[in-house]
Order: structure tokens, then C-alpha cells, then sequence
């Protein structure tokens, strides 16, 4: 009875996210209304508040599960292969819709999911950092300058491409990106 149970409350868990992950990708955080995502779930309300304490609870749930899908369907920094092909594929996932969406609620002074968005953003550098050779720098920038210069490219390729995807190119961005990237970078 009580593995029944347990079952029950990791599926309910578990539509509650992907619902709100939805949701949020479409509406934005401060749009979406638990009512919006018991209604998407088909699951009362009242389970949001008992299964994350509240809507921000509910935000880490999901930005939590989104991260881990993007990093672990990312290869190992170990593993031999093209990291700008990656990178490019990051952009395609439709889990990214939802950090673009967020991304401008958490500019905002005071946003609730300001500390967050800097979390994943941190994550993103770590996991694109650890894909650099320190030694493949140019001269005069560090790795870390130029991990935040790679994934604000990204970030800015990726809303322009959400927008307006027929203006954006990806092939020739990521053309252009190889093209001027120094060799033994480790992303071209």
C-alpha cells in the first residue's frame, strides 16, 4: 500500500513539473497561476503547496529537472567531440524556451527568481568552462572572461532565434562562431 502511494506522489510530482515547465516557458513565472498549473497537471492545487511549499518552490522543482536533462544530454568534458555542435544543440532543446522566458523576469531588480537564473547561469559556465583547455585562451583573456563572452553568445543567439527564427540562421551562426574562434579552444 504504501509503494502504491509513493508511486502516486512521484508521478503527481512529477506532472506538476513538467506543467509548470511548460507553463512557464509560455506564460513566464509571474503569469502562471497554480490554478494554471493544476489545470495542466490534472491535479489539485493544494498538491503544489504540499509537494514544494510554494510557487518558488516549484520553480527550483523545474529548473532543477530542466538543468539535469540539458547537462546530462550534454557528453562528458571528457569525452572527445565537437563542443560548438553541442552548444548549437542546446539552443534546438525545447527545454531552453523555458530559460529564455525566464531569463527576463530574472533581470528584473528584486525578481523572486533572480538567484536562480544565476544558479543556471553559473551551471551553463561551469559545464562550457570545463570544455576550454586553460591553455586555449587567447592571449590577454582568461577562461573565465571567455566562458561568459561563449555563453552570453549563446543566450543572445537563442532569444534572437525564439523570436524570429526565420531571421536567424543557425548553421551560418555557427559557421561564423567556428570561423572566429583560435583553434584549440576546444569548441571549434
Amino acid at each position: 500500500m504504501a509503494k502504491r502511494r509513493d508511486e502516486r506522489t512521484r508521478e503527481s510530482r512529477r506532472l506538476l513539473v513538467a506543467a509548470a515547465a511548460e507553463l512557464f516557458a509560455e506564460k513566464g513565472y509571474r503569469r502562471t497561476s497554480f490554478i494554471d498549473i493544476a489545470d495542466q497537471a490534472g491535479i489539485s492545487r493544494g498538491s503544489i503547496s504540499w509537494h514544494f511549499g510554494n510557487k518558488l518552490g516549484l520553480l527550483e522543482a523545474v529548473l532543477d529537472d530542466q538543468l539535469h536533462a540539458v547537462l546530462t544530454g550534454l557528453p562528458p568534458s571528457d569525452v572527445a567531440g565537437d563542443a560548438l555542435n553541442q552548444v548549437m544543440d542546446f539552443i534546438r532543446l525545447p527545454a531552453t524556451r523555458l530559460f529564455i522566458t525566464l531569463l527576463a523576469e530574472a533581470v528584473e531588480t528584486g525578481s523572486p527568481i533572480r538567484e536562480h537564473h544565476a544558479r543556471l547561469h553559473a551551471a551553463l559556465r561551469q559545464g562550457v568552462q570545463a570544455r576550454i583547455p586553460a591553455q586555449a585562451a587567447p592571449p590577454g583573456t582568461t577562461p573565465e572572461a571567455l566562458t561568459v563572452l561563449l555563453v552570453g553568445t549563446v543566450i543572445g543567439v537563442h532569444a534572437q532565434w525564439r523570436v524570429a527564427p526565420e531571421a536567424v540562421d543557425l548553421e551560418a551562426v555557427q559557421a561564423t562562431i567556428r570561423a572566429l574562434l583560435p583553434p584549440g579552444l576546444g569548441l571549434a
